[in-house]
């Protein structure tokens, strides 16, 4: 019964640090995606937690070993396939502001102004500055982005 109590409790110390500090695993190549720590976690957790209640009660050691590995297999590779179905339909990072054209909807000075950006997603205003005075409905061009301001000049 030690064995599957440190067992899962090394597991439970495992789902707990990658849910707080990110994919231990990350970088080992695995199926499709990198292996989760989580998955491993949940899988020692479920080994452990399965054994104590097969040998608790009175199963012998060995069908308490073969049901516990069974269980642990399954849910690691049940959440294995969540994790990895969850991370497939993550957005894509936002497409590059530098060089994107716009118009200006506000007076754009040293002090500040703001700009409607075209062809980025959709159509997306921006607060925004240049080093010269540009009037509204003035087409500009970003030169760089800080934050969620863009650097903009006339186009």
């Amino acid at each position: 019964m030690t064995v599957f109590m440190i067992l899962g409790g090394l597991g439970l110390v495992l789902l707990l640090l990658s849910l707080v500090v990110g994919e231990v695993f990350e970088e080992i190549g695995f199926g499709d995606g990198g292996l989760s720590g989580s998955s491993i976690g949940i899988g020692a957790v479920v080994f452990g937690a399965s054994g104590v209640i097969a040998l608790s009660n009175g199963l012998g050691t060995g069908w308490a070993y073969g049901i516990a590995i069974a269980f642990a297999v399954v849910a690691a590779g049940v959440a294995q396939a969540v994790i990895t179905r969850l991370a497939r339909s993550e957005d894509p990072p936002p497409p590059p502001l530098e060089g994107a054209f716009g118009v200006a909807t506000a007076t754009t000075g040293p002090e500040g102004g703001e700009v409607r950006l075209e062809g980025v997603r959709d159509l997306e205003n921006r607060l925004a500055w240049s080093d010269e005075r540009i009037e509204a409905g003035t087409r500009v061009v970003v030169l760089a982005v800080s934050g969620s301001r863009v650097h903009v000049r006339r186009a």
